[in-house]
């Protein structure tokens, strides 16, 4: 007779359904022709923020410590100030709401539900599950070739976000990609190694497939970083058996060897033979440098960058970037911010935005590390796997942000990252270990 699953145990859970709802949503079609505008996941992250302040009222719990205060709400500062700077009151509201939602409330929202270790592993397991189920649309997609448009061929992954966000699908694969190595790496349950592991390795092939180029750079330089994290031996295994399924899936399957040759060779061409969309995004880097020159303090205010872009760009800069596909008709979509969020930060905040909100993220990354550090040197070595998949979060999104910033559906999925890494950071690597055996 089967074992009975109690009830308690399941309603135990109660506290993360609105972040697991968060995430699943993200795995339904996004609504074409509403880019910008708020989304499901947007409007749930709002529920689970006014959720989260319920319970700490009717538990009369402290909010945050003392620390995580700090860490959590030093990018207000900047925020503040880059908003009374804005062209307009609706702008400076809007943005200081939009960042506030990815790098303030979503983050702290996240860190007060996830009670323990267990909690954790529930939504790293979830991170995982959308990234299959994204990384699933976009095979078909290139299979079928219904994906959005690539030199002419209707086949780039780019699951349910459409040609308009072209970075959703390879943000969420990445994501997924993290957490399963980072489990991989960590955990002590051997089934949950091997699952983690074939997690790991089906999703390079829509990573692959995305081609994203700024993706393939911070997913192998933070899969590195985090196989370096959990001991060099593992490291030189793992790193072996990837090497091995990358050229059995690209050599000997032949999964998009001819435009994945080129797409990755051009990455090497950066400097000397630019592409148009590189073109583009060296002479908007150069825009936002010039409108922090003008500003150096405070920038030119929250959703400036596109009113002065013009004004600072050479004639280089194209009129947009063509996109179409995966059930979109072709548009011209406008380029309305650098693609390099310290870039973006600096021009429309200024020195004083960037060191707050940096500073905030090098907290969070010095404080995960000394918690895996402890991790690793316990004897059990409890909450290893929490503590790579969070630093393997962290890592990817900071190196990611040189080619890309927030915007389109998957970033509330950036919040929810930056809360796993917050609890991680500043309550999870302190866990007594009898906590985290639940």
């Amino acid at each position: 007779m089967p074992r009975r699953v109690p009830f308690p145990y399941v309603a135990s859970f109660a506290p993360l359904l609105p972040v697991v709802l968060v995430i699943a949503l993200l795995g339904l079609p996004a609504t074409q022709g509403t880019d910008g505008g708020a989304t499901p996941a947007d409007a749930v992250s709002g529920l689970m923020v006014v959720y989260c302040s319920i319970r700490l009222v009717r538990d009369r719990r402290r909010p945050l410590s003392r620390t995580a205060a700090v860490v959590l709400g030093l990018p207000v500062v900047g925020l503040a100030v880059a908003a009374v700077g804005a062209s307009s009151p609706a702008a400076g509201i809007g943005g200081l709401g939009r960042y506030l939602q990815i790098f303030v409330l979503v983050p702290a929202s996240v860190l007060l539900l996830v009670r323990d270790r267990r909690d954790f592993r529930v939504l790293v397991w979830s991170f995982v599950g959308l990234a299959l189920w994204q990384g699933a649309v976009g095979v078909h997609q290139y299979a079928t070739g219904t994906g959005a448009s690539y030199q002419g061929e209707e086949i780039r992954a780019v699951g349910t976000f459409g040609p308009a966000d072209v970075m959703g699908m390879a943000t969420v694969v990445s994501f997924g990609l993290m957490c399963s190595v980072g489990l991989a790496l960590g955990s002590t349950a051997p089934w949950q190694r091997a699952v983690a592991i074939a997690c790991s390795l089906v999703l390079l092939a829509p990573l692959a497939l995305s081609f994203s180029r700024g993706a393939w750079i911070a997913t192998a330089a933070a899969c590195a970083i985090q196989l370096a994290l959990a001991g060099m031996r593992r490291a030189l295994k793992v790193g072996a058996v990837v090497a091995a399924s990358a050229v059995i899936l690209v050599g000997g399957f032949g999964i998009g060897t001819a435009m994945l040759q080129e797409r990755i060779s051009s990455i090497t061409q950066v400097a000397d033979a630019p592409d148009q969309s590189v073109t583009d995004r060296y002479t908007m880097w150069a825009a936002a440098t010039d409108m922090w020159r003008e500003q150096p303090l405070t920038g030119v205010g929250l959703k400036g960058f596109p009113e002065h872009r013009d004004g600072h760009a050479s004639l280089a800069l194209s009129s947009g970037s063509d996109t179409e596909g995966a059930g979109a008709a072709y548009r011209k979509q406008p380029l309305l911010s650098p693609h390099n969020m310290y870039l973006l930060v600096l021009s429309e905040q200024g020195l004083i935005g960037l060191l707050a909100l940096a500073g905030s993220w090098l907290a969070l990354l010095v404080c995960g590390l000394r918690g895996l550090v402890r991790a690793r040197r316990s004897q059990s070595g409890a909450g290893l796997d929490c503590a790579l998949a969070a630093c393997g979060l962290l890592i990817w999104q900071l190196i990611d942000f040189l080619y890309a910033d927030i915007g389109g559906p998957a970033t509330v999925l950036t919040a929810v990252a930056f809360g796993l890494v917050a609890w991680w950071a500043l309550a999870g690597g302190d866990e007594a270990p009898k906590a985290s055996a639940r």
